[in-house]
């Protein structure tokens, strides 16, 4: 048996009808939205679980997407923030994002698992924006998001990283509701 030399993990294909990457997204909101709409597409479209991600320059420009793939990919590291970033990274040419000189941020449907915590240190994003909280993850969905430090956001804003939480919360936690919804009919 041979082993393989090259890792292959793809984005759905509806995220191409989906996505304006002309767009700006100027706002927190509008960012979070987009990330959101995501994971709601996500679940529809059964291509994964309810978890949505975008990476933005200052100025609100997209660099990419991602979407949770963790199943359709066997592939538990293919989370939405880990596919956003390694798409961006990709894009950019670039593995820490924001040594292009630019501000970078990452807009996410929900807050980042201990996994998707650790890649947005090491990534390069400047700021974190957030819709749902780990505990609307656990009690919608039943996802055990893993240990974060007590001080989570502290420890991020000490490295650099502005945190915004509950941005568009009952939105994102409306895409949880109805990934729980249809759990029994799409999984």
């Amino acid at each position: 048996m041979i082993l393989p030399v090259q890792i292959h993990l793809t984005l759905p294909a509806w995220t191409q009808q989906v996505v304006d990457m002309q767009r700006r997204y100027e706002t927190p909101e509008e960012q979070v939205m987009l990330a959101i709409e995501l994971s709601r597409m996500n679940v529809e479209q059964n291509s994964g679980g309810p978890f949505g991600a975008a990476v933005f320059t200052d100025g609100g420009r997209l660099i990419s997407i991602g979407v949770n793939r963790v199943i359709q990919q066997s592939c538990s590291l293919a989370h939405a923030e880990t596919m956003a970033y390694m798409t961006a990274q990709q894009r950019l040419q670039q593995f820490r994002l924001n040594a292009i000189g630019k501000k970078i941020t990452l807009a996410t449907s929900s807050q980042p698992c201990c996994q998707c915590y650790g890649a947005t240190i090491w990534a390069g994003i400047d700021t974190l924006l957030i819709g749902a909280r780990s505990e609307d993850v656990e009690s919608l969905t039943g996802f055990d998001e893993g240990p974060l430090p007590a001080d989570w956001v502290g420890e991020l804003n000490r490295r650099g990283i502005a945190v915004q939480r509950d941005i568009c919360r009952e939105q994102a936690r409306a895409a949880l509701a109805r990934y729980r919804e249809l759990q029994g009919q799409v999984y």
